[in-house]
Formats: C-alpha cells, structure tokens, sequence
C-alpha cells in the first residue's frame, strides 16, 4: 500500500468509526505504520525470494518490531529466552514487564500450532499473555491467557504483502503497535473476537435491544401497526426457530 494515500485516509477519517474523529496520537501511528510496511515490503519480499534462513528473517522482524510498531530496539526487545534448545526469540518489555513472547521463523516457513507451541508453553509458565508468531510476512497474535485468565486464542492474523486486503491489514496490524497496546486496543480487539463465538451471538440476538430492532424491521416490512406481545413473538421465534437449541444456556 502506497503510505502517503493511506495517510490521507487516516487524515479524511476513513480508519474511524460510527462518525468519530481519529485522534491526533492514533492518526500518526497509522501513517507511520503504513510507511513502515511500505518501506519494509521490498526487503521482506527479497528474503523470501532468496528463501532466507530464520537467522536473516529474524534480523527484519526486529527492525520491524521496533520502525513500524515502535517498540524500542534496545530498551523494549529482550532476547533473554533464547538458548540452544526450543527458546523464544524476543520477548517485549512494557512497563518493566514482558507483555508478549515473539517466536520468529524463517521467511518460507508456514505458520501453524506446531510452531506456537514452545512459545505457548514457555508463557504460560512465565504468566504472559501474549504469544507473536511471525515468518517475516505473516503475523499472527494470539492471546494464550494466564492461569487467573482463559486464552482467546488467535486474535489477529495479517499478511503483510497481501495487496488486496492492504487497508484491512493496516487497520488490524495498528492494534499491535505500541501506543495501541498501551491504549488498551489490542485487550478491546480480544473481547471483540471473544464476543463473536456463537454462544456469544446467540446470546446478543436475545438481547432488548436486537429484538426491539428486529421488532421494528419487521413492521416496516409489513406495514402491521404492532400487537401486545408482538416483542414476545419476536424472541420466541429467535428461541426457537432461528438460534440452534444448543448455544442457549
């Protein structure tokens, strides 16, 4: 994605939602993330061209983590749970505290539970959160919990050179910067995908609020005036003709 047409974007508000305006911290990381990816995109691509062994995708994904999400290279980035057998390739440091682990594999490398796992396990016994597995182009988030917390799971998962989907990448790879972090988006994209498991779903459409505008839709479609017990009617169909029986508690 050209980064001067997606600052436009973020300056014309089209990042934003519901008519709000973006403020001036978030509009800024969104410009330098996107020039970040832009200019990353050519090196990323000439080591996986070249097939670059995990040693050379490591060196990328540090210099990424650090120009285009900003966590400081030297004082955020931590490889002290590196050894020669199974480690973790970075952790990183928020508030003198490891926020995430970050395994790195090499550029051809596909990313699937087999490479999470060491990173998952050395977490969970260290009480962090978040595990970043990442090829280089390829970057995956997933929230593995702690023992007071369950695990979401896979919250975000973006290709850095996907051209087609180049907004929506930027869009969901912001929640990973630092200053998203910090501001508690990257914890709001967590509950936003906890919230669409289908138990979840089932339980919002049985909400007031969901019947009310079904209830609305509907009367506007018929031109029927509304009935005592026309809400009723609504949430007993939802019940028991359109949510499946087992994801109601």
């Amino acid at each position: 994605m050209d980064a001067d047409s997606t600052q436009v974007m973020t300056r014309t508000g089209e990042f934003t939602f519901e008519g709000a305006s973006t403020p001036q911290w978030e509009a800024e990381v969104r410009a330098r993330l996107a020039a970040g990816v832009h200019r990353f995109s050519g090196p990323l691509s000439d080591l996986i061209a070249r097939d670059a062994n995990e040693g050379d995708t490591r060196m990328l994904v540090a210099d990424f983590l650090s120009e285009g999400l900003n966590y400081s290279k030297y004082g955020e980035l931590t490889t002290e749970y590196r050894t020669s057998g199974e480690s973790i390739d970075y952790g990183i440091l928020l508030d003198d505290r490891v926020f995430a682990f970050v395994e790195v594999k090499h550029c051809g490398q596909e990313l699937d539970h087999r490479s999470l796992r060491p990173a998952k396990s050395q977490a969970g016994e260290d009480g962090v959160e978040w595990v970043l597995l990442t090829n280089g182009r390829r970057w995956q988030v997933h929230h593995v919990g702690t023992a007071e917390t369950r695990g979401s799971g896979l919250v975000l998962d973006v290709d850095l050179l996907d051209a087609e989907d180049a907004q929506e990448t930027l869009d969901l790879l912001f929640h990973l910067t630092r200053e998203a972090v910090e501001d508690g988006r990257l914890d709001d994209l967590r509950r936003w995908r906890e919230a669409l498991v289908a138990e979840q779903l089932a339980d919002a459409l049985l909400s007031d609020a969901v019947i009310e505008a079904v209830r609305l839709e509907v009367r506007r479609r018929t031109e029927h005036a509304g009935h005592l017990g026309d809400t009723e009617d609504i949430a007993r169909t939802l019940r028991e003709d359109v949510i499946a029986r087992g994801l109601l508690g």
